[in-house]
């Protein structure tokens, strides 16, 4: 198992005050409220690119 990706700031108000949330395998931004996931889509090439 990999461990989650850490974000470092909160993409809704830029506030770094942020508290893992467990049960939602969310983050919580300490100055908003809201409460969000990061994850990891995948890798992809410009088109065109060889």
């Amino acid at each position: 198992m990999t461990e989650r990706a850490t974000p470092f700031y909160c993409p809704f108000c830029g506030d770094e005050d942020l508290r893992p949330v467990e049960e939602e395998h969310g983050w919580l931004c300490g100055a908003c409220r809201r409460v969000f996931t990061v994850s990891f889509l995948g890798i992809r090439l410009p088109e065109g690119a060889k």
